[in-house]
């Protein structure tokens, strides 16, 4: 089963172009994620790992600026809070959090 998922993620990373990916507000992408959480701790890891990125992306988020702090946030709908290191790039600049 491991390597069925493993298998799954390698196959979209060749099939479907990097250009046409649904892109993902998280530094590190939904799918790599999802790979390495499975490489290194097992199926039931990974699984884990895709269902937290699959309900907490996109929908449902909301991009702040911390007034205590002043760095950048998303609130995701689990009402976790992410700083702007875990945030893409292309994210923060396009919501242009200041």
């Amino acid at each position: 089963m491991k390597y069925f998922l493993l298998l799954s993620i390698k196959m979209y990373w060749l099939i479907i172009p990097a250009s046409k990916r649904r892109k993902c507000i998280f530094k590190k992408s939904c799918s790599k994620y999802v790979y390495e959480a499975t490489t290194n701790n097992g199926i039931i890891s990974g699984l884990k790992a895709f269902k937290y990125r699959f309900e907490n992306c996109r929908s449902g988020t909301h991009f702040i600026e911390n007034p205590t702090t002043g760095n950048r946030q998303i609130i995701l709908p689990n009402n976790q809070i992410l700083d702007e290191n875990e945030i893409s790039e292309r994210f923060i600049t396009k919501h242009n959090i200041n």
